[in-house]
């Protein structure tokens, strides 16, 4: 082999290099892309849920979930660790819907606030008014509660354990327990009625 033989050996090795440092590069950024896709189709609704339940617009409360994911995908891009996505995700979720709501009460320009509501579309005339009886009931005394005390039961119906709440909203465990004891006493309390 001659020198000219060598020397487009090593550039195309080089180049060889370059190139696979490439494609791994875009091939982990579109596994990465697609885990994040994934746990997007598994906590959209969740995170919504959550979001929404601040008293914010349905359309907001899907801006704060993209946002989230966007920012999920940017914290993994970064190499910064996966431990507890879950909880992670709620407590991202969390911060954004603050932020949004606290605009808006600084902001108001009259936009009417959606609600999101699931009924049974064929319940009989008792059944309503049974219904609308306890629901208003429940609904009085989860208005009654403070925001960290609603905050924590929204997040434990989401599934997080008492860590992941308390991390998310910066409180004790201890805190966490109590509240969820007092707030979950005054339900069962206000349901016996």
């Amino acid at each position: 082999m001659n020198a000219a033989g060598m020397s487009s050996l090593s550039t195309n090795t080089a180049i060889g290099l370059v190139l696979r440092s490439s494609v791994e590069w875009m091939n982990r950024g579109a596994s990465l892309e697609d885990e994040v896709l994934s746990l997007f189709d598994l906590m959209q609704t969740r995170l919504l849920r959550y979001a929404v339940s601040f008293g914010i617009t349905l359309q907001d409360g899907e801006d704060i979930v993209q946002e989230t994911f966007l920012a999920l995908f940017h914290h993994l891009q970064r190499g910064r660790h996966g431990d507890n996505l879950h909880g992670w995700l709620f407590r991202v979720a969390h911060n954004l819907a603050l932020k949004r709501r606290m605009k808006i009460l600084n902001n108001p320009v009259g936009g009417n606030t959606e609600q999101v509501e699931i009924s049974d579309p064929n319940p009989n005339p008792e059944e309503c008014m049974l219904f609308g009886e306890r629901h208003a009931r429940l609904a009085s005394v989860l208005q009654a509660l403070s925001i960290e005390d609603r905050s924590c039961l929204r997040l434990r119906a989401e599934g997080l354990r008492y860590r992941e709440i308390a991390k998310t909203l910066g409180i004790s465990l201890g805190s966490v327990s109590a509240s969820l004891s007092r707030s979950l006493a005054r339900l069962e309390q206000a349901d016996k009625r």
